[in-house]
């Protein structure tokens, strides 16, 4: 077979000597490590030259075999597949997701595959690990680099450019911890929205009661509240500014209009001159129909935040508050949260009860009456 391992006579390293259309090339890296012993834990100089002269073999009999690839004159060709693959998924992707996948490319994918040039075939598990250390992001960053690379991936595999899907790194590498939900108690909470100017409170009051992100409530239309279920329809949200035709998670919402918001609703002026539900005069976006932009939403809510004391985020103080006071406060149950805001998964949810003390010793001193009772009897 071609090819075959020997040991420089001076320097005492090992090499593949390989002969490519008449011209003799010595291979002595592995990984870019030196074939010599000591460099790889666990393997032999001997033994990386080996796996080189296998794998060297191996593409031979794939058909994929360019010696540049082993003399490092040869340049990956996942970077331009990368950036196939993102002109492409753009035309369905929300301005966001769009403008994330575009960050991961150009700023940490390319440069790390320039620096080492594997061709798509090669990405396996243990190259995915090597990028994952290599990315200078927090956990949830390099989770979102490296979903970024595996969707390009399986559009490779879809399209037989890859035989198969390589594994990806387990979620614990990441090192992603779930921080605690910080929230307000009810009446705190109403103090923040009542120290709002009174003509900007109504899109707060709607996101205390309806459970929504903000982008949506700002997305609201005129037409997305039916009066006949006295319901909002929610089916279009704003994704990096630009408004689009569906929600985040490209599901429609039925929410029934809260009895409290109703009151603040029917003394609501309507601008005929808006299809937006809330209006914002005083915006800049006079040429978009004045519709509320999230930047000016975070300055209200951290301006009342002053006034009474508080810090926490909008959307802290608002759905997470929200959430939170009907488990911890009002004594509802996971599942019945979950049937208010719509979420697919439970374990969402389930975040607002890491922190409900008072729920928890609630349960607790129930547990404990239970027993008093069967003991009594």
């Amino acid at each position: 077979m071609k090819g075959s391992v020997q040991r420089h006579s001076k320097y005492k390293y090992y090499y593949v000597a390989w002969s490519e259309k008449g011209k003799l090339y010595t291979i002595s890296r592995y990984r870019g490590f030196l074939c010599r012993d000591g460099q790889v834990p666990g393997m032999t100089g001997r033994e990386m030259a080996e796996r080189i002269l296998y794998l060297m073999r191996a593409d031979v009999d794939n058909g994929t075999f360019k010696i540049e690839k082993w003399t490092g004159g040869m340049k990956t060709d996942l970077i331009p597949y990368l950036w196939t693959w993102y002109e492409e998924a753009i035309k369905t992707l929300s301005p966001a997701t769009a403008k994330d996948y575009h960050n991961s490319i150009q700023n940490h994918l390319s440069p790390w595959f320039e620096k080492h040039p594997y061709q798509i075939h090669e990405i396996q598990y243990d190259v995915l690990c090597k990028l994952l250390n290599d990315i200078n992001r927090t956990g949830k960053g390099k989770m979102n680099v490296l979903y970024c690379l595996r969707r390009c991936l399986v559009h490779a595999f879809k399209s037989n450019r890859i035989s198969v899907m390589p594994f990806f790194p387990e979620k614990q590498k990441f090192n992603i911890v779930d921080p605690i939900i910080k929230w307000l108690p009810e009446d705190r909470q109403i103090k923040v929205i009542q120290a709002i100017p009174a003509e900007h409170q109504p899109i707060f009051w709607w996101l205390k009661y309806h459970l929504r992100r903000p982008s949506e409530a700002m997305a609201l239309h005129r037409v997305d509240y039916d009066k006949e279920q006295d319901a909002f329809i929610i089916r279009r949200t704003f994704s990096a500014k630009q408004l689009v035709q569906h929600t985040k998670t490209h599901k429609i919402h039925i929410i029934p209009c809260h009895s409290e918001f109703k009151k603040i609703m029917e003394k609501m002026p309507i601008r005929i001159d808006s299809p937006y539900f809330f209006v914002n005069s005083h915006g800049k976006l006079k040429e978009e129909h004045y519709h509320y932009q999230h930047g000016y939403l975070v300055d209200l809510w951290h301006k009342a935040c002053e006034k009474v004391d508080e810090n926490i985020s909008m959307y802290s103080g608002l759905k997470h508050s929200s959430c939170s006071q009907f488990v911890n406060e009002k004594g509802y149950s996971i599942d019945e949260v979950q049937m208010m805001t719509d979420h697919a998964r439970r374990e969402s949810v389930m975040r607002y009860a890491s922190v409900q003390l008072e729920a928890k010793k609630r349960l607790l001193e129930g547990k404990q009456v239970v027993s008093l009772k069967e003991d009594v009897q």
